[in-house]
């Protein structure tokens, strides 16, 4: 099932010392919440499927639209994002050991959903890539629930051989949406490996089934 964190409008509180308002139940900062919930996986969506604009979760500042040096919004300029994207919450991609400093990156098949929403997922696979000289893993996952999955597939093999098509579109969408001769395709890897992806960069102390 899908649930929304309501992060209100910005993370930043200001109450007065003698407020009745608990800052702590008003913020959620999505990078706290647990990376794994029973057999899924939990993913934050900051860019809904089928929008071009580069939103990022920044703590403290909350979800926003990414800017360029020169100050102007950062718009994909391919077709839009294929899938709700975001990042797997108690993750980091530490850069001491090869990664961006960032939080594992996700894609999830199926319908679009608000930039917030945190979702349960079954991850089917791992793109690897190449990008600017660095090694960058794209986790591809479905809805956990059977209900919100838009694909009938829980495998990588279910989802190379019965829907090609679809693994072709997510390929081909990675490997132009940053411009040509940008991103370099190096493999596909299996829902086992996206899971041994997970552990990797698990902050959180979630036992992985």
């Amino acid at each position: 099932m899908r649930v929304l964190l309501y992060l209100g409008c910005c993370l930043l509180v200001a109450c007065s010392a003698d407020s009745d308002v608990d800052a702590e139940s008003v913020l959620v900062d999505p990078y706290t919440l647990p990376s794994i919930d029973g057999d899924a996986l939990n993913v934050i969506v900051e860019i809904p499927a089928g929008t071009n604009h580069k939103i990022e979760y920044h703590p403290g500042r909350g979800y926003i639209n990414d800017t360029l040096e020169d100050g102007g919004t950062r718009v994909i300029s391919f077709l839009p994002y294929p899938g709700n994207y975001g990042f797997v919450p108690s993750t980091l991609m530490d850069s001491d050991r090869g990664g961006d400093g960032d939080g594992l990156d996700v894609l999830v098949i199926g319908e679009s959903v608000p930039t917030g929403t945190l979702l349960r997922v079954v991850p089917i696979g791992a793109l690897m890539l190449r990008d600017r000289g660095e090694i960058d893993t794209k986790i591809i996952a479905v809805a956990a629930d059977p209900a919100d999955r838009t694909l009938d597939v829980t495998t990588f093999l279910d989802f190379s051989l019965g829907n090609d098509a679809a693994k072709q579109i997510i390929e081909t969408w990675f490997l132009n949406y940053k411009g040509p001769n940008v991103v370099e395709l190096l493999r596909w890897e299996d829902e086992a490996y996206a899971w041994r992806e997970v552990r990797k960069w698990q902050t959180d102390n979630e036992a992985l089934n």
